[in-house]
């Protein structure tokens, strides 16, 4: 089985691949379907990392929002058709980094 470790490094590296597709800006975000399509799988499998994390480590952080991040994930994958690229550029400008700064600190009481 793994520790949270593994899914908290596998969150980060799922932040740093959004934060290097989005880095050319909102109008390159919307111009490009295959950078849309890799942030879109980052944050999916950032947020399927999300839900296999302890239940004593979310216990621990409650300022995250681990169930808004989860309903976020079926959204993403059940609601492919429906979804708003505004609004995910938001989610990745607003929500991401907040959670990066969380993540980066339950990285540093592992070691």
């Amino acid at each position: 089985m793994k520790d949270d470790r593994f899914y908290l490094r596998h969150i980060l590296d799922c932040i740093q691949r959004i934060e290097a597709d989005t880095a050319g800006g909102i109008e390159s975000f919307r111009a490009s379907r295959t950078i849309q399509d890799a942030v879109i799988r980052n944050l999916q499998i950032l947020a399927e990392s999300s839900q296999r994390l302890s239940a004593v480590l979310k216990s621990r952080w409650t300022e995250v929002e681990w169930n808004r991040i989860a309903a976020f994930r079926n959204v993403l994958v059940h609601d492919y058709l429906g979804l708003d690229m505004d609004r995910i550029w938001i989610v990745t400008q607003r929500d991401v980094p907040a959670l990066k700064t969380s993540i980066e600190r339950m990285l540093r009481e592992f070691d």
